[in-house]
């Protein structure tokens, strides 16, 4: 099957949808990666999911990406005596290390660390902050607070710190545990949750050891500081909206996604938009008019893939999100203000051969009005680099090594093919017009660009360009 979208879907697995058919399903509807939460999922539960999903790959004869996202630090109070305590504007409010029950006074919060990191004068956000706090006195095992805004305080609500950074690494323990599964399984990609720093990432990549690529989540404020470094070291970030939404003024978000977005396509790096897309298909068969509006606006970004998490993981129409997910990115890539959107946010080549081919690979393709792009490539750096230049006619990646071509899943516009690598340079022309034609991103008579690296299979040095017409 050949989508014939640019944008790629990801979707969360669930209770809604964690069998073999289900998943089979939601790849037909359109999803092109799968995201395993590790927040609810224990490693036998990984195992087989991940079973599944290979299950249906080879069903259906296409390379389908697999994305493990980590939980990370959970900062979380206590237990409430009665179970909740009403906190009003204006109060005084103490969280400490003490073990007993909070009250409308006071709170338990087990995590010195906090204590140690925050200043007078920080926000503190409690239950996806919906109560604001601001620190006014602070020991070493306790902070006072003032109550900006207050509200019902339950048991064991999230705390977030957003002008603080926190001296937590984003891996926890068990999330070491978990990645180490994960890669034992040989997930394509591990998405890091609580990035603050570029440290982050660079321990995960260190554990990672090129064994699955490495997505970095912008959720924390602080991470915003240290993008350009994070974006450095990172093989894609997300825009994780819903936490960084808790963090940050809702009305900077829309913001911060267009400047991610461009960033990331900048770097030549892939980026993910997720959380609350289409929320109320949840329960609904179908969004509302303002969602519909802002998967349209990921897609008009050139955000390389879009994510549902809920809505395909426990909601009741988990196959019908996916699908309208699909029809809504079809409909905004066939919308003629697209093209211009999209070139308009082009960004120069970089100085490098690989970019300079990939920019020529483009421009004689919208010369030639040529049918499709074909990259060869081993390690996946060729197809990043066509994916960049955002193209309006398919690109064919054609790449020998499967996890290669899995993991190039999650990138806008590429169709990968697992293909063994060719010969020469005549048989890696003949065999990417004979792909083109059987996968019906090419017709007969219709000429394609070719760019690849030689010699051929040299890792990363993307420097050739040809032009071929495709035959019967």
């Amino acid at each position: 099957m050949t989508r014939r979208r640019n944008v790629k879907i990801i979707a969360t697995l669930g209770p809604s949808s964690d069998s073999p058919e289900m998943i089979r399903a939601l790849w037909e509807a359109g999803a092109d990666v799968f995201r395993l939460n590790m927040s609810h999922l224990d490693h036998p539960g990984l195992k087989r999911l991940h079973g599944a999903i290979r299950q249906v790959e080879a069903e259906v004869g296409r390379p389908i990406g697999i994305l493990a996202d980590l939980q990370g630090p959970k900062l979380r109070i206590g237990e409430m005596h009665d179970g909740a305590a009403m906190l009003e504007n204006g109060d005084a409010f103490r969280l400490d290390m003490k073990k007993e029950p909070g009250t409308r006074e006071r709170a338990p919060m087990p995590h010195p660390e906090i204590f140690d990191a925050l200043m007078e004068g920080d926000a503190l956000l409690l239950d996806d902050g919906k109560i604001r706090l601001r620190v006014t006195k602070k020991g070493k095992e306790f902070v006072d607070t003032e109550v900006l805004v207050g509200g019902r305080l339950t048991n064991r609500k999230g705390v977030s710190c957003p002008d603080t950074i926190l001296p937590l690494k984003a891996l926890t323990e068990k999330d070491r545990r978990d990645f180490d599964a994960a890669l034992d399984l040989g997930v394509d990609w591990i998405a890091l949750s609580f990035v603050q720093r570029p440290d982050d990432i660079a321990e995960a990549r260190k554990i990672a050891q090129g064994r699955a690529a490495i997505l970095g989540k912008i959720e924390k404020p602080q991470a915003l500081n240290h993008l350009e470094e994070i974006l450095e070291i990172s093989d894609a970030i997300m825009v994780a909206r819903g936490d960084l939404g808790v963090e940050l003024p809702l009305e900077q978000v829309p913001g911060w996604q267009k400047r991610l977005t461009r960033a990331a396509r900048r770097a030549g790096k892939p980026v993910v938009v997720a959380t609350q897309m289409l929320e109320s298909m949840i329960s609904s068969p179908t969004p509302t008019r303002a969602e519909v509006s802002d998967v349209a606006t990921a897609v008009f970004e050139g955000a390389d893939a879009i994510m549902l998490s809920a809505e395909s993981a426990a909601g009741q129409f988990p196959v019908e999100a996916v699908h309208m997910m699909s029809r809504v990115s079809q409909s905004v890539e066939a919308d003629p203000t697209y093209p211009g959107i999209i070139y308009a946010q082009r960004t120069e080549p970089e100085a490098t051969g690989a970019d300079a081919i990939s920019a020529a690979a483009h421009s004689v393709a919208d010369t030639l009005n040529a049918a499709a792009i074909a990259c060869w490539t081993n390690s996946g750096s060729t197809g990043l680099r066509a994916a960049r230049e955002r193209p309006l006619i398919p690109i064919l990646v054609l790449t020998p090594i499967r996890e290669t071509a899995r993991r190039l899943t999650l990138v806008w516009g590429l169709h990968c093919v697992l293909t063994a690598d060719a010969k020469d340079l005549d048989d890696m022309v003949e065999r990417a017009c004979g792909i083109a034609l059987e996968e019906s991103l090419a017709q007969p008579g219709e000429r394609i660009v070719i760019t690849a690296g030689v010699p051929l299979g040299t890792p990363g040095a993307t420097n050739m360009l040809r032009i071929a017409f495709v035959d019967r």
